[in-house]
This record gives C-alpha cells, sequence and structure tokens, in this order.
C-alpha cells in the first residue's frame, strides 16, 4: 500500500485530490484538469478545497458553485 503525504506538492497528489473532489461533488468537468496546469504555489489552496470537500456530505448548489469557480483559478493561476 503507497501511503501519499498530501502536505508535499506533486503531480500524482494533485492529480489524487481533484479526482477526489470531482468524485465527492459528483463534478463531470474533473477530467479537463490537469496536474501539469496546477502551480506549487497554488498547492495550498487545493489541499484547503480538498479537506473540506471530504469533510461534508453535502453541498448546495451555491458551494458547488464556489468550489468549482475556486477550482478554475487555481487551474488558471
Amino acid at each position: 500500500m503507497i501511503i501519499m503525504d498530501l502536505n508535499i506538492w506533486s503531480e500524482a497528489n494533485v492529480e489524487f485530490m481533484f479526482e477526489g473532489i470531482t468524485r465527492k461533488l459528483r463534478m463531470a468537468t474533473g477530467g479537463s484538469i490537469k496536474a501539469s496546469n496546477v502551480k506549487e504555489e497554488m498547492y495550498e489552496d487545493l489541499k484547503d478545497i480538498y479537506d473540506m470537500v471530504t469533510s461534508k456530505d453535502r453541498f448546495s448548489i451555491s458551494e458547488i458553485d464556489a468550489i468549482t469557480t475556486e477550482l478554475g483559478k487555481i487551474r488558471k493561476a
């Protein structure tokens, strides 16, 4: 079993977190987000979103919209 340290930036960690976020939110757009599009300085923001998403069971439409917007900012930064 491989243990991932999500506190450290790596493309594998970025892909793992995006996959977890998109699965939890049932988003179809997750495939368009590539690990190579996420700069290391944006990693902490992604980790914060991942931690928040994985800690909740349900999301409102406005929460999903806000999360999607933030993921877009991370991808474009």
